[in-house]
């Protein structure tokens, strides 16, 4: 069987060359088409128009073109009519090429092909923006703003001006609020409102960004956004909570869209106040149950974004947080009062540091404030002075003593010495 999945279309290419080559024999020819053109006929758009060789027999043929882009990506197609339109990014230039096809009964012969091209527009080597993103924000009243942001082109100088314009089906507008840099270069446009339609799912936003500088040419620069892709996700509505013992049920209505329920996914951010931890949930379904410490608090809130297979967008804002269970939570301008205090404090405990370093060093405090004398204690004197008289009287009394003592023994040996004498 597999032998003959292969053979078959062996078959029927030989079949077909044979036939064509019938064709020729009987002298019919396929001459390609002529006066073909390439024109830009709106932003990232170019229309292809050509003319049948006037030459070409018709009688009872049957005449299709078969067409190729080939850049800036191959495409390949073919038409009855002898004109297309094709979207591209135009700022590397674009080339297709057309031949003739010819078809009678079960038979084809082709032409020759004829090629044209349109040039890249003029400008310098990475003076093009970079790193355009674009996001569609979808207001309550169903009217769509559109914001976009980009980098300057590395060898753009410092006075480039870049202009940006959106194109949406027929409808073409230029940029009126922009974003600059340092070097007051626009990197950033937002539309207020647009005519992007939210509730089509399929269209196209073509973004167009060139500019101006007094001495390079700046190069411009397209890109081509599915909506779907870049539109970001209103919240979840209506998100009501309830706990009933340890179970906790969190239920919500899918965001105001044109899309049907069943394109959304949502996840859940879970924090447990006591704790000091958090959990994020996924789920494709509009509630959820949890089984939770009913002694903490906690915080929930939600976001939406598309599915994959409905062309998946940017996550929406998360809901304002519902609180539930005992814990008190830390608002946030307690958390706010709490670092200013926490900065306070340690910036006069490094104030006074810094000051004390100061003093010391260059001896501040012992010039501010000298030290003051230390006054004489009277009483201690008065009992020094008493105590040294009195050692002094000892004193002299000791001496008069020892002295009349001694003036005693020298009268008694000169009375002894008489004595003797007069006994001899």
């Amino acid at each position: 069987m597999a032998i003959l999945v292969n053979i078959f279309p062996v078959l029927l290419w030989t079949m077909m060359a044979f036939q064509a080559n019938s064709l020729q024999a009987k002298g019919i020819q396929v001459l390609p088409p002529v006066n073909f053109t390439l024109t830009v006929s709106a932003l990232a758009e170019v229309l292809l128009q050509w003319k049948p060789n006037p030459d070409q027999e018709e009688k009872n043929y049957t005449i299709r073109y078969d067409v190729e882009i080939m850049t800036p990506e191959r495409d390949e197609y073919d038409t009855k009519k002898t004109c297309s339109t094709r979207m591209a990014v135009l700022h590397n230039g674009f080339s297709a090429r057309i031949r003739t096809l010819l078809l009678y009964t079960n038979s084809q012969i082709k032409s020759n092909w004829v090629t044209a091209k349109l040039q890249a527009p003029p400008g310098a080597v990475e003076t093009s923006v970079t790193n355009l993103s674009c996001v569609i924000c979808t207001a309550v009243n169903n009217t769509a703003s559109l914001h976009c942001t980009w980098l300057a082109g590395k060898a753009a100088p410092e006075d480039t001006k870049y202009f940006l314009f959106y194109r949406y089906n027929n409808y073409t507008e230029e940029c009126q609020e922009y974003s600059k840099d340092k070097w007051e270069r626009n990197i950033g446009c937002r539309f207020s409102s647009t005519y992007i339609e939210t509730s089509e799912t399929d269209e196209v936003i073509v973004i167009h960004i060139n500019g101006s500088s007094n001495g390079t040419a700046i190069k411009p620069f397209e890109q081509i956004f599915n909506q779907n892709a870049i539109q970001k996700v209103n919240p979840p509505r209506n998100v009501t909570m309830s706990l009933k013992q340890n179970n906790l049920l969190v239920k919500w209505e899918m965001p105001a869209s044109s899309f049907l329920k069943e394109c959304f996914k949502y996840e859940l951010n879970i924090y447990n106040w006591k704790m000091g931890y958090k959990q994020i949930l996924e789920t494709e379904l509009n509630s959820f149950s949890l089984r939770i410490d009913d002694t903490c608090r906690y915080s929930i809130q939600i976001r939406a974004n598309h599915q994959s297979w409905c062309t998946e967008g940017f996550w929406s804002d998360w809901t304002e947080p519902l609180y539930i269970g005992k814990n008190q939570p830390r608002t946030p301008v307690d958390s706010k009062t709490y670092t200013v205090l926490i900065a306070l404090i340690v910036s006069i405990c490094s104030m006074a540091l810094l000051i004390a370093i100061i003093c010391r060093k260059y001896h501040v405090w012992s010039r501010l404030f000298p030290p003051i004398p230390t006054p004489q204690n009277s009483l201690k004197n008065l009992f020094l002075n008493k105590s040294y008289q009195r050692a002094r009287t000892y004193t002299s009394e000791t001496e008069t003593e020892v002295g009349s003592c001694f003036e005693d023994l020298g009268s008694y040996t000169e009375d002894l010495y008489s004595d003797v004498l007069e006994d001899s």
